[in-house]
C-alpha cells in the first residue's frame, strides 16, 4: 500500500490506543498517541468541569494540531489515537451543550477549530469502536486512572450520541464501524485477525461500510 493516515475513534475507554498500538505492531504503521496524562488541566477538569472545559480542550486542540504536523511529515503510514474533528464535534461540543463552556468561549473555540481544519489533510480511514457505556465503564476500571473513576454514566451516554451524530455526518473520509461490545481484539486473536483483515482491504478499495467485511 502507498502510505496511509488512519485514525482510531471512539468514546473514553473504548479501547482506541489498545487498537492504535496493535495495528501499528501489525501493520508496521507509526502510532500516535493521544497525551492523556500529559494534558495538564485534565485533573482539574474532572473535578470542575465548568472551571477547566476551555483550558482542557484548547490543549486538545493544540496538540492535535502539532500532531497533524508531524504526521504530514512522516513518510511512513501513520495510525492515529483521535482526531482534532472529535476534539471539536463530539468533546467540546458536548461542553457547549451541557452548559460547561459559555457561548462565547465555544465560539472562540469553534473559530480555531475551524481554521485549523482547514489546514490538515484528511485521513485515508477512520476507525470508530462503537461501544456502550457498561463496556465503556468496565474499560476505565480496567486501566485504573483515578481520575476516570467518577466519570458519571450519563457524561459517557451524552458522549456517544454526538459519536454517533457525528460519525454519521463524517464525509471526510471512509469509516469503518467497529461494534467494541462484541469484538475483543485484546484477548480473541481471531477477532483481531479479523479487524487487520478489513482494515488491509477497506485501506485498498475505499469505499464505505459497516465492520464485519469477508469474514
Amino acid at each position: 500500500m502507498s502510505r496511509k493516515y488512519v485514525v482510531v475513534a471512539g468514546n473514553i475507554g473504548a479501547g482506541k490506543s489498545t487498537l492504535v498500538q496493535l495495528l501499528a505492531n501489525h501493520l508496521g504503521f507509526i502510532a500516535y498517541l493521544e497525551p492523556v496524562l500529559e494534558n495538564p488541566f485534565l485533573k482539574d477538569f474532572y473535578g470542575d468541569m465548568r472551571r477547566w472545559a476551555l483550558q482542557s480542550q484548547l490543549f486538545f486542540l493544540a496538540h492535535r494540531a502539532t500532531t497533524h504536523r508531524q504526521l504530514c511529515a512522516d513518510p511512513h503510514s501513520v495510525v492515529q489515537d483521535r482526531s482534532i474533528y472529535e476534539d471539536a464535534e463530539v468533546f467540546a461540543k458536548n461542553l457547549y451543550i451541557q452548559g460547561n463552556m459559555e457561548e462565547r468561549e465555544w465560539l472562540i473555540y469553534q473559530d480555531l477549530y475551524r481554521t485549523l481544519a482547514e489546514t490538515l489533510p484528511h485521513p485515508s480511514l477512520v476507525i470508530y469502536i462503537r461501544a456502550s457505556v457498561p463496556t465503556l465503564k468496565a474499560r476505565i476500571a480496567q486501566r485504573g486512572r483515578d481520575f476516570e473513576s467518577a466519570i458519571p454514566d450519563a457524561y459517557l451516554e451524552s458522549l456517544n450520541e454526538l459519536y454517533e451524530e457525528w460519525i454519521s455526518s463524517f464525509t471526510l473520509a471512509p469509516i469503518l464501524t467497529i461494534p467494541g461490545d462484541s469484538l475483543d481484539f485484546v484477548a480473541e486473536s481471531r477477532d483481531l485477525r479479523a479487524i487487520l483483515r478489513t482494515v488491509t482491504k477497506r485501506l485498498e478499495d475505499n469505499h464505505p461500510y459497516l465492520f464485519p467485511y469477508e469474514m
